[in-house]
């Protein structure tokens, strides 16, 4: 009977990882396919990716960046809009596009002669601009959740990390389990 138990256990183990990621997949999939009311399976989600790879190409182009640019300008004005579109688009260019915010990996004690710390990333060097000297903000993403926490803490109570930002999110995000290594 042990025996059975530890192959269920080991099943579950093997499936369940990769049944969800399937199933996540899947839905994914059949949510962006269902944008456009195509008679085939897949057109749908081609067109989606043609359109964003398009938009992207036109967004690098000279001729069409100032387009852009008014569009971005006129959508940070309006009163509603403003606060969810830049949000969203801080968001997105936290973790990718030229301004990643979370490419610095660091660990801060959290008291003096302490030997309890946490790993976080740096967002933000240079906290004058709101009236805080001396201090940086440090990003502390939640295990097993899309959260986090924003501290910000004394200069002297960081150090940067000499790790990759990948490797470090995926050490805090999985709660220490998974490390990838090289």
């Amino acid at each position: 009977m042990k025996k059975l138990s530890q192959y269920f256990l080991q099943g579950l183990l093997l499936l369940v990882p990769l049944s969800v990621t399937v199933y996540v997949v899947y839905i994914v999939f059949i949510k962006i396919d269902g944008f456009f009311p195509f008679k085939f399976p897949g057109i749908g989600f081609a067109v989606t990716i043609m359109i964003i790879l398009s938009m992207g190409f036109a967004a690098s182009n000279i001729l069409t960046k100032h387009i852009f640019s008014f569009l971005d300008l006129f959508m940070a004005r309006l009163p509603l809009v403003k606060m969810l579109y830049t949000a969203l688009k801080d968001l997105i260019n936290a973790f990718v596009g030229d301004k990643r915010s979370f490419n610095t990996p660091v660990i801060v004690s959290l008291f003096p002669n302490s030997n309890l710390q946490l790993i976080g990333f740096m967002t933000r060097s240079n906290l004058e601009r709101i009236g805080i000297c001396d201090h940086v903000a440090v990003y502390f993403p939640q295990s097993f959740n899309y959260a986090g926490n924003l501290l910000i803490v004394p200069k002297d109570q960081v150090t940067i990390l000499n790790a990759g930002s990948k490797d470090v999110m995926s050490l805090v995000v999985s709660g220490g389990i998974s490390f990838r290594t090289k």
